[in-house]
């Protein structure tokens, strides 16, 4: 499957080689190939000096793909002849989004550590027996928040935020806005009991990346909104969403998710972050700069000495993949806290729970 820039479900960013261990030091594998992420996880893994053993999916034709993508891959029979292998670690993913607790739950029963496509679950009860698992085992249950840890203009915001380039954060302004490609899209994608929702689809993305720029570890939902607005032969999908967040130090955040991308944009989504500090502010155009640069990574940083522009495509990196590898080696948290994990996944349930008329947690 190659990547393309119109069709975020093929999308899969990579980057230079910059690996953290040597050759055969790190051992994952990939299974359950139901959404294109899962090369950019596999992507991101390899750059950091993983090994890529295993594939299993039980569709021939994926596993096919995913070979022709990463030749010497060995196809596994069944899922548990990947998890019976001593040596894998890590078990990458992307599974339908209502069967990636139970598969988790499953490696980490394992032995293993997991990294799925986000969401990384579907429902509270789910959200519940993951981390029952995380505590029973001691692995790790990760999710690709791609929208932050692969784009080098997520990177480098944080680290201007980490060391103080605008203050406080104070607010947070995501958009993400997505190309529907309704004709490539699998059955699973149009039954809202299987994909949970767009707050939760897209809007994981959106609420992760507001609790870590804004150094939160807790929020509350204020008001949220799901509809379908433009696809009345698409009953099955709610084609815009928006809410809004506060967290526990007092930044606010308000996001919106939509499948409205127009035809003539040269990309499969023109999202955007803008963050507002006491000292400035950041704006990122992650997947093109509209009508000055097709290429994306694009970063704005406004304080008191003036304007800058960063283009940072090829300059930064994704270092999240490197230091996942070396936590699930040394059982350390430098990628992402478990905890941040989970929260960013909770806070779009219960903003889709608002969204769907029940009463706001």
């Amino acid at each position: 499957m190659a990547s393309n820039r119109r069709d975020g479900m093929t999308y899969a960013p990579s980057g230079p080689s910059r690996p953290v261990v040597s050759p055969g030091d790190f051992v994952f594998a990939a299974a359950h190939l139901d959404h294109g992420h899962i090369y950019g996880q596999c992507n991101g893994l390899i750059e950091a000096g993983a090994e890529l053993r295993w594939v299993y999916d039980p569709d021939p034709a994926k596993v096919d793909a995913f070979v022709a993508r990463y030749p010497g891959t060995r196809v596994a029979r069944a899922l548990d002849e990947v998890l019976d292998d001593p040596d894998v670690r890590l078990l990458a993913a992307a599974a339908v989004p209502s069967e990636r607790c139970d598969l988790g739950i499953r490696v980490l029963e394992a032995g293993k550590d997991y990294f799925t496509d986000k969401a990384p679950l579907t429902t509270l009860e789910q959200l519940s027996r993951a981390r029952d698992a995380v505590d029973r085992t001691g692995r790790k249950y990760l999710a690709y928040y791609s929208e932050r840890i692969h784009t080098e203009s997520g990177v480098r915001a944080g680290e201007l935020i980490q060391d103080g380039a605008i203050g406080r954060v104070v607010q947070v302004l995501g958009l993400g806005p997505h190309r529907l490609n309704a004709a490539s899209r699998p059955d699973w994608f149009f039954d809202k009991a299987r994909y949970g929702g767009i707050l939760l689809d897209l809007g994981s993305h959106q609420a992760e990346q507001f609790l870590h720029y804004a150094g939160a570890h807790d929020a509350e939902v204020l008001s949220a909104r799901s509809e379908n607005l433009g696809h009345p032969d698409l009953p099955g999908i709610d084609d815009f969403g928006e809410a809004s967040l506060r967290a526990d130090n007092g930044a606010s955040n308000y996001f919106r998710v939509d499948w409205f991308t127009p035809d003539g944009l040269p990309t499969w989504g023109d999202g955007r972050t803008i963050i507002l500090g006491t000292d400035g502010y950041i704006e990122m155009r992650k997947y093109i700069d509209l009508a000055r640069h097709d290429d994306g990574d694009h970063l704005y940083l406004v304080d008191h000495a003036g304007v800058q522009h960063h283009a940072l495509a090829g300059q930064v990196g994704y270092p999240f993949f490197g230091q996942l590898v070396l936590d699930s080696l040394e059982r350390t948290e430098r990628a992402m806290t478990q905890a941040h994990a989970f929260k960013a996944v909770e806070l779009c349930l219960l903003a889709q729970q608002v969204a769907d008329g029940h009463a706001r947690p």
